[in-house]
C-alpha cells in the first residue's frame, strides 16, 4: 500500500497543477500580473516581458493538498509534516509579497533584501523553537563521517543560514524556462528516495508532492514558458528543500544533491568579489545559466546540461547516503 501511495501522490499532485494552470493563467493575465524583465538581464529575455507570473500559487496549492490527503491516508501526520508546510508556505507569502510589489505596485526590485531576509530569518526561529518542542536534535551529520556533531545553541544559527541560503540559492537558479522546475524535481525526486529508504514516510510522501507539482507544472513552463512560479514558488521551493534535508539529518547531503543551486550561488559570489576587488567579471553574466546563454548556447540547451548535472549531482548523494 505504501508504494501505491508514491504514484498516487505524484498523481494527485501533477493533476491538481495541470488542471489549475489553464484557468489560473487566463486568470493572471486578465489581472496583468505579466513578469518584468530587468535591462541589466540578457537582451534576449526581453520579449518575456509580460508572461504571467506567481504561477507558484499553484505549485503551492497542489503540494498542501496532496501531503495533506496522502500522508493523512498513508502514513502519520506529526510536527514534521506541518513544519513543512509551515516553512514552505511562509516562504511562499514572501516570494508572493516579492512578486506582488514587483508586478502590481511596478517596483522592479520587489521587496528591500532586508526585508526578505528578516522574514526568512523570522520563518527559520519559528522553526527551531517549534522543532525543539518535540526534542528535534542539533546534531549534523556529514557525509562519509560516522559521528554527527552537536552543534548546540549554535545550530539556531546554522539552521538559519541553511534555510535562508537555500531559499535564495533556488530563487537564483530561476532564470531561465524549466530551469527551476526540472532540477527541483531531480532533487526533491533524490530525497524521496532517501525518505523512503529511512522509513520517513511523510518526507517520502511530501517529497514526491512537490515532483508532482513542479512536474505538472513544467507542462506550462517548459520553454517557451506560458507562467513563471515567480519568488512565490522558487523561495518555497528552496525552503522547502533544506527543510526536508533538516528534518532528515542530511542538511550537508543537500550540499552534493542541490549541487546545481550551489553552482549557481557560487557563481554569483565570485562574479561580486571578482568585481570588487579587481573591477574584472569571471563569467560573461551571473547567475552562471546566463553566462552560457551569452556564450551561444540556446536557452533549451542550457536548460537540458543543467538537468542531466542535476541528476548527476541527485544520484552522488544518493549514492554517498546509502553505500558509502
Amino acid at each position: 500500500m505504501l508504494e501505491q501511495s508514491i504514484l498516487l501522490t505524484i498523481g494527485i499532485a501533477f493533476l491538481i497543477t495541470v488542471v489549475l494552470s489553464p484557468i489560473f493563467i487566463p486568470f493572471l493575465r486578465r489581472l496583468k500580473f505579466g513578469q518584468s524583465i530587468r535591462d541589466e538581464g540578457p537582451k534576449s529575455h526581453q520579449k518575456k516581458s509580460g508572461t504571467p507570473t506567481m504561477g507558484g500559487i499553484m505549485i503551492l496549492l497542489s503540494i498542501i493538498v496532496a501531503t495533506l490527503i496522502m500522508v493523512n491516508q498513508y502514513a502519520e501526520l506529526t510536527y514534521k509534516t506541518f513544519l513543512l508546510l509551515f516553512v514552505t508556505i511562509g516562504f511562499g507569502l514572501l516570494g508572493f509579497l516579492d512578486d506582488f510589489i514587483k508586478v502590481v505596485l511596478k517596483r522592479n526590485l520587489g521587496l528591500t533584501s532586508k526585508q526578505k531576509f528578516l522574514g526568512q530569518v523570522v520563518i527559520s526561529i519559528i522553526f527551531y523553537f517549534i522543532a525543539r518542542q518535540f526534542e528535534f536534535s542539533t546534531e549534523v551529520t556529514i557525509p562519509g563521517i560516522k559521528d554527527p556533531i552537536d552543534l548546540g545553541w549554535f545550530y539556531v544559527v546554522f539552521l538559519i543560514i541553511w534555510l535562508v541560503g537555500f531559499s535564495n540559492a533556488v530563487n537564483l537558479t530561476d532564470g531561465l524556462d524549466g530551469l527551476v522546475s526540472g532540477t527541483s524535481a531531480i532533487a526533491f525526486g533524490a530525497f524521496a528516495v532517501l525518505a523512503w529508504n529511512a522509513e520517513q514516510f511523510e518526507l517520502s510522501i511530501f517529497s514526491v508532492a512537490v515532483v508532482g507539482a513542479v512536474l505538472g507544472f513544467l507542462v506550462f513552463n517548459a520553454h517557451p514558458a506560458k507562467v513563471f512560479m515567480g519568488d512565490t514558488g522558487s523561495l518555497a521551493l528552496g525552503g522547502a528543500i533544506a527543510t526536508v534535508a533538516v528534518l532528515m539529518k542530511m542538511e550537508f547531503l543537500l550540499v552534493i544533491i542541490g549541487g546545481v543551486f550551489v553552482i549557481e550561488t557560487l557563481s554569483v559570489i565570485i562574479q561580486v568579489a571578482s568585481f570588487k576587488t579587481t573591477g574584472k567579471r569571471v563569467f560573461k553574466m551571473s547567475p552562471l545559466h546566463h553566462h552560457y546563454e551569452l556564450s551561444g548556447w540556446s536557452e533549451w540547451r542550457v536548460v537540458m546540461t543543467f538537468w542531466a548535472v542535476g541528476l548527476l549531482f541527485a544520484m552522488l548523494g544518493i549514492y554517498i547516503e546509502v553505500w558509502i
